[in-house]
């Protein structure tokens, strides 16, 4: 791919987003797409407040949405209601209840921590969060000022530091992208043939990155920091939130972050800057993760959600677009 197609083809990606999603209603993935789930309606919540937080059940509650592990709810104009809706979610929640107020006091950017929690109920079987409400929009809906890339990297240093040895352990962050590749390789076999994102280029990035070797010691991570998990006020960053997956492992995770959340080439350089020492190694991991990240979200916006197709193309776009700058 030269730097004319590229162009090209950046020009042209909100189009093929859109026929993508057409032509994708029918992949069905045997997880995402189970039934599974929890049901949590309004009179659910409402029972759990007045069993629970008797002083917040009068306050108005509003579903806001629903995600693949957990529904949310704003309570009144200052608090939102964080419920797990399957199994695998309830623990996620109880390492963000236990670890968080650990680390969010070191953290130059608002992490939201609990200000109560809910217990298990006959009713409804996990625990559950009260958390102060976040104003602002995620961050694949705005631009963000140039001043972010230096908060942001400053954000990216004080996370990653050595973690106790009983730090959360997660199955599919943090860990050597080699023990992905079997499950990844087939969704990234299915958003190929579904779309001209998975280039020559962007196979050879992945290669690399999982033959990169691991070359640093475990380190705090948040572990899905893509952009809908980025609050913004006013073009800066407000908050960092969804930290379910919070583990401790490889930092290159995270850095993925950098092609999902910078669009201008010289911001992602400066990140890499920045953040300093980090190793070729790293950065091609880092790389790798990009890309399983960004097919993971054009998978589940094919299916279901575009805000999801768009974040995932944009994420291997830049992918391709740095490595065309190196040569």
């Amino acid at each position: 791919m030269n730097i004319l197609h590229l162009k090209r083809y950046r020009k042209s990606a909100s189009r093929r987003v859109k026929s993508w999603l057409r032509m994708g209603r029918h992949l069905q993935d045997p997880v995402r797409t189970s039934s599974s789930a929890f049901q949590i309606d309004l009179a659910l919540v409402h029972s759990l407040l007045e069993g629970q937080h008797p002083d917040l059940a009068h306050l108005q509650i509003c579903h806001l949405g629903t995600g693949w592990h957990n529904t949310m709810f704003r309570l009144g104009d200052q608090l939102l209601l964080r419920l797990p809706r399957r199994t695998t979610a309830g623990p996620l929640i109880e390492n963000e209840q236990i670890w968080l107020p650990q680390l969010a006091d070191r953290l130059p950017i608002n992490v939201p921590t609990a200000v109560r929690v809910g217990e298990p109920t006959q009713r409804y079987p996990w625990r559950w969060s009260i958390l102060p409400w976040l104003t602002g929009t995620t961050a694949e809906q705005v631009n963000l000022r140039t001043s972010q890339v230096q908060h942001f990297t400053s954000f990216l240093k004080a996370l990653h530091v050595p973690a106790p040895a009983n730090a959360p352990q997660n199955p599919v962050r943090g860990v050597p992208l080699k023990q992905r590749s079997a499950v990844f390789e087939k969704r990234f076999l299915r958003v190929e043939e579904q779309t001209n994102l998975i280039t020559r280029q962007i196979k050879n990035i992945w290669h690399r990155a999982i033959e990169a070797p691991m070359d640093g010691e475990p380190r705090w991570l948040h572990g899905d920091l893509h952009p809908l998990n980025v609050v913004v006020n006013d073009g800066a960053i407000s908050g960092i939130i969804d930290w379910g997956h919070i583990t401790s492992g490889d930092i290159a995770t995270d850095l993925a972050s950098i092609w999902m959340l910078f669009a201008q080439q010289n911001h992602r350089q400066q990140v890499i800057e920045s953040y300093g020492n980090l190793s070729d190694a790293t950065l091609q991991r880092a790389q790798g993760w990009a890309i399983l990240f960004g097919v993971g979200l054009v998978e589940s916006g094919l299916v279901a959600n575009s805000s999801h197709a768009s974040i995932g193309a944009a994420t291997l776009q830049r992918v391709a677009e740095d490595s065309l700058a190196l040569r």
